[in-house]
């Protein structure tokens, strides 16, 4: 019996960007391109033409209504559709908030087509999508932060570790850290070791997710 045909929209404000990712996909077996958008506010009104999508292939910068915004409002009215974020960006909060926002992978751009099929395959299958980017360490901390918010709860910190947790979602490295902070690079190991064990966080990553899950940063 084949295999059931997979219905795929394509939200990208770039035309000519989208026109030949549409043609590529058209030769991936099992996947049909259902309609393309320009943006959140498009996607949403075709949605009313067009049956529901099984995947969203979603851009994170477009006018209107950004990838940000279109993930969480299908997390909210259509939870069943798997959403995989498609961008030139690969910075960390980027990823972070586009998965905080129900997205169930990511995918760069300039990915080869092979990985961009292995992400169909995989969310189909799975619900998720695995890469090198997004590690399998990110979305085991996303899940930990959704399931234990009662950490947050009764966990105290001082103003002196929310600082430290705010430069913890930033680019720099500890002893910048440290410079900024004008501490010692041991004292950053404390800190970090202290919150690491007060939140039950094993990684940096852990910690800046933890930071944003509680709002500590705002990205």
């Amino acid at each position: 019996m084949p295999d059931q045909i997979k219905n795929i929209a394509l939200v990208d404000d770039h035309v000519l960007f989208r026109k030949g990712l549409a043609a590529l996909i058209s030769y991936f077996p099992s996947y049909n391109i259902l309609f393309e958008a320009a943006n959140g506010k498009d996607f949403i009104r075709q949605l009313k033409i067009y049956d529901v999508p099984d995947i969203v292939l979603l851009d994170i910068n477009m006018p209107e209504m950004d990838g940000y915004s279109t993930a969480s409002w299908l997390r909210t009215n259509h939870p069943e559709v798997n959403v995989l974020a498609l961008s030139t960006m690969d910075a960390e909060t980027a990823i972070i908030k586009m998965i905080t926002n129900g997205a169930k992978g990511y995918v760069l751009k300039d990915a080869e087509p092979e990985e961009l099929k292995r992400a169909f395959d995989e969310v189909i299958s799975k619900g998720y999508f695995y890469n090198e980017l997004v590690t399998r360490k990110v979305m085991q901390s996303l899940s930990l932060l959704a399931t234990n918010s009662k950490i947050s709860d009764f966990v105290k910190l001082t103003e002196r570790e929310m600082e430290f947790l705010k430069y913890t979602c930033t680019e720099k490295t500890y002893n910048e850290i440290a410079a900024e902070m004008f501490i010692s690079p041991r004292t950053i190991d404390g800190y970090r070791n202290s919150l690491c064990e007060k939140l039950q966080l094993k990684s940096r990553t852990g910690l800046a997710l933890y930071a944003v899950k509680n709002g500590i940063v705002k990205i």
